[in-house]
């Protein structure tokens, strides 16, 4: 029998692994509490809503996952090298989260959700833009300290190039999905990012 604190971390990590093989319109309460192995009772116990359980899982899953950035983007790190290690992570990321007998490629299930939800569906969509503005963020950072050193052939604007960089990985991430084609999205990311930032050939 599992306690109340185990019960609630089973739902989470549930919740996550299913939104990380089905929409989250084709998820049900009932499903989660099957895969799970509680009640609805014990469901309705920890969370008011599907849609509560969701934000709450996005939030745990992305504070499991913040050391593995911190050590990316630290700042003892110099910048090329927080570049590289961002890369290798992103393509490391498909190995350990593929899914046996589907795509190659994995999409953060997270950022995907807040674009299958509807208006209605504000806690999603808050969850959703809340943690991409965190890895915006993590990016700014090492924009920044590319820039302070001069690596960069445009004087641009911090926050908008890491946005775009953002916006360029989740995108070649789904287009390395729909076409199950993890071998594009390794050689496409690197160059596109470099491109994105203007880096200098000489540090590519």
């Amino acid at each position: 029998m599992r306690n109340a604190a185990e019960t609630r971390i089973k739902l989470l990590e549930t919740a996550i692994e299913l939104l990380s093989t089905r929409s989250y319109h084709d998820i049900g309460v009932s499903d989660v509490c099957k895969h799970a192995g509680v009640t609805k009772g014990a469901f309705y116990h920890h969370f008011d809503s599907k849609a509560a359980l969701f934000a709450t899982a996005a939030r745990h899953h992305w504070e499991k996952g913040k050391d593995e950035l911190r050590a990316v983007f630290s700042p003892e790190v110099p910048p090329i090298e927080q570049l590289n290690r961002y890369i290798e992570l992103v393509c490391d990321k498909q190995k350990r989260h593929a899914v046996p007998g589907e795509s190659e490629v994995c999409v953060c299930p997270i950022f995907t959700a807040g674009g299958q939800v509807g208006p209605e569906d504000v806690e999603i969509q808050d969850c959703s833009r809340e943690l991409a503005g965190e890895q915006v963020k993590y990016l700014a950072s090492m924009v920044r300290g590319l820039k302070g050193e001069g690596m960069l052939g445009e004087d641009g604007d911090v926050t908008l190039l890491a946005r775009l960089v953002f916006q360029y990985v989740h995108g070649l991430l789904t287009y390395g999905k729909v076409f199950n084609d993890l071998d594009t999205v390794r050689s496409d990311l690197r160059e596109g990012i470099c491109r994105i930032l203007n880096l200098q050939c000489k540090f590519r």
